[in-house]
């Protein structure tokens, strides 16, 4: 190892002389649009899958593509020596669709406005994964004693479906001490915080069909049933829009309530409720109160309508009954909270007030109880203390990552966070963007992570 490589002035000074590479590299990735959620792009898939094994290779890596049942994986590697512990980074490199008119520029052409990185796909997540990678070369170039694995995925956004099955296939290979995951946001600029919690999600949709075909309202209206109104009454009757409280018997039976040290790190985040608003251009908030809204956020489970399709939606009014219904809804679910359990209770709901709505499941994701202490938390910390010269809080993400517990389930070991992102970067917002600060200060956060880890011998 070179220490001298390894000062905080040194990996600066090689996050700087790799900056053209490093932007270089995320314009290519940026530039293919890998969005999982369209079979159009599934060639694009692909060849996002091949770009990342060519990134690899051009800075002398080793990488594979992985095959599974759905999209592939795409393993790469700095050094096998079984003498030496082994870290995984995992990252994905698919997108959500980019298709918001507020776009002011393509969302698939990479635009570099003086070291702000713009494009889908920029933040979330293969911004962070770039910088990941550049901190792994700053360490091998250190000479640190380490195999260095990543592990990206092209199933993220869309639940990771084919994950699972992909590393039980691929597990031999896949075999690592410990794994982290550079997929989070900070609540703010300047103020670490990587999350001890996620929480899991479930969707499902409710569908009704009363006639054939729409209807003429003024010969049958008051005696045809309407399917958008019984949905919409159902809904009522499911949560109040207003608080956000669901009203599904035993719906928080399971809910373990945030710990007092919990609660402590979460006020010591840097969270406040001004920002918050600013950082995602809301206008108005179910609360004002930091904590109770880091509460919902954080360590409360959600019920949400995204979507009510049905009848007539063009200008003007078609008076109208219509034939058919749906409404789209998710919860998010918090430890320990079982997603089949809450759609026994969903479905029974449904069966009580409304037995002729259908419900049919969507995918989900089981929450997710994180790690705040033993060493490689602790070397979290050291590595956001090093390189942003402020101690990191550990918080909870209101999101979900379905791959992380499945990594601890399959792989037999423990994830952590090392997040970059932050809240005004736009996670799957239109103008989707990154920043060089961001990524250089990553660059050497991670090579000190790896610095640290490879001490941990076996």
């Amino acid at each position: 190892m070179k220490p001298e490589l390894l000062t905080k002035e040194a990996l600066s000074a090689f996050a700087v002389s790799h900056r053209a590479a490093f932007e270089a590299e995320l314009k290519t990735l940026v530039e293919i649009p890998s969005v999982s959620a369209d079979p159009a792009h599934a060639k694009d898939v692909r060849r996002c899958a091949e770009a990342a094994v060519s990134l690899f290779e051009r800075h002398g890596g080793k990488a594979e593509i992985l095959e599974t049942e759905g999209n592939p994986l795409i393993h790469g590697w700095f050094g096998d020596d079984a003498a030496l512990p082994t870290i995984t980074v995992y990252n994905h490199m698919d997108v959500q669709p980019a298709n918001e008119p507020e776009w002011t520029a393509d969302p698939f052409v990479f635009t570099n406005d003086n070291g702000t990185y713009r494009g889908r796909g920029s933040t979330d997540d293969k911004g962070p994964a770039v910088t990941a990678f550049f901190g792994a070369l700053a360490a091998r170039e250190a000479g640190v004693p380490l195999n260095l694995h990543f592990l990206w995925e092209l199933e993220e956004e869309i639940g990771s479906p084919s994950f699972e099955g992909g590393l039980r296939a691929h597990k031999a290979r896949l075999t690592t001490d410990a794994i982290v995951v550079s997929d989070t946001v900070w609540i703010t600029r300047g103020k670490p915080s990587t999350p001890a919690g996620l929480r899991g999600l479930k969707g499902f949709r409710l569908t009704l069909e009363t006639a054939d075909h729409d209807l003429h309202s003024g010969v049958v209206g008051g005696a045809a049933r309407n399917p958008l109104s019984e949905l919409i009454t159902l809904v009522g009757a499911m949560f109040d829009g207003n608080t956000g409280e669901v009203k599904i018997p035993d719906f928080y039976q399971e809910v373990v309530p945030p710990s007092e040290a919990e609660l402590a790190s979460w006020k010591a985040s840097g969270f406040t409720v001004a920002q918050f608003k600013q950082d995602h251009m809301i206008k108005g908030l179910r609360t004002e109160d930091a904590m109770e809204l880091l509460t919902r956020v954080w360590g409360k489970p959600t019920m949400e309508v995204h979507g009510v399709v049905g009848g007539y939606t063009g200008p003007g009014i078609k008076s109208a009954v219509p034939a058919r219904a749906e409404v789209k809804i998710s919860c998010r679910l918090v430890p320990d909270m079982n997603e089949t359990m809450v759609m026994e209770r969903v479905r029974a709901f449904v069966r009580q007030h409304n037995p002729d709505v259908e419900v049919h499941e969507e995918h989900g994701l089981a929450p997710f109880k994180g790690h705040v202490s033993g060493p490689y938390a602790e070397a979290i910390r050291d590595a956001y203390q090093f390189a942003f010269g402020a101690p990191c809080s550990f918080t909870r993400e209101g999101g979900s990552i379905g791959a992380v517990k499945t990594m601890e389930d399959q792989l037999g070991c423990e994830v952590y966070f090392l997040g970059l992102s932050l809240p005004e970067h736009g996670y799957h917002a239109p103008n989707e963007n990154y920043d060089w600060e961001q990524a250089s200060g990553g660059i050497v956060a991670f090579a000190r992570y790896f610095q640290t880890v490879s001490g941990f011998r076996k």
